[in-house]
């Protein structure tokens, strides 16, 4: 799973309850084996791709999905759920004055369920320090140039809140069907390293 904390204090404490729980027989390794390989299975950025095209289609979706992310999602059958802890979602406005990426400069908070397994250059320290200290820059080696006049908002995520980008949607789009307008929908975008 690419959301694990393995350079973090916290991975290790979990690994050693496991261990612990597994020695008195109270959690079976091969089952909880399963209920994450059932998890990851079903975390995909085309999650992602409908949550955002549904925002595009239904402004009522779009202002509660701001306004709340966790109490919106379970609308298109989605949920921030499935992790030992809850996580809370904040999706973040990409307008034509402001410009959002997000990133874990700590180790790599992600929300899995809807981006799906992050990049491994979001997990990189390249990444996640210069993205905080020079984001145009970062973004312009993603191919994303952006007017001078526009402002980057970086958002950090940690082990209670996750970010995920509403890009802006395309023009021209206008007679697009949902699933079609959801095709368009990157990871990147949804990262905020890419426009859509």
């Amino acid at each position: 799973m690419s959301d694990d904390h393995d350079d973090s204090p916290i991975a290790a404490r979990v690994r050693e309850l496991e261990a612990i729980l597994e020695e008195k027989g109270l959690i079976d390794p091969r089952e909880l084996d399963q209920v994450l390989e059932a998890f990851t299975a079903k975390a995909s950025p085309a999650n992602g791709f409908r949550v955002v095209a549904r925002a595009w289609t239904d402004d009522g979706f779009r202002a509660r999905l701001l306004a709340d992310a966790n109490d919106t999602l379970p609308e298109v059958g989605l949920s921030m759920g499935g992790g030992l802890q809850p996580q809370v979602l904040h999706v973040v406005e990409n307008t034509a004055d402001v410009h959002n990426v997000i990133v874990c400069t700590l180790c790599s908070c992600y929300p899995l369920s809807l981006l799906g397994p992050s990049p491994t250059w979001y997990k990189s320290p390249a990444y996640r320090s210069k993205v905080v200290s020079h984001p145009r820059e970062v973004l312009e080696q993603f191919g994303l140039a952006l007017p001078d006049s526009t402002r980057i908002e970086v958002w950090d995520a940690n082990a209670e809140s996750r970010y995920m980008v509403l890009p802006r949607r395309p023009a021209g789009t206008e007679g697009l069907a949902e699933a079609e307008l959801a095709a368009l929908v990157t990871r990147n975008g949804l990262i905020g390293t890419a426009a859509v």
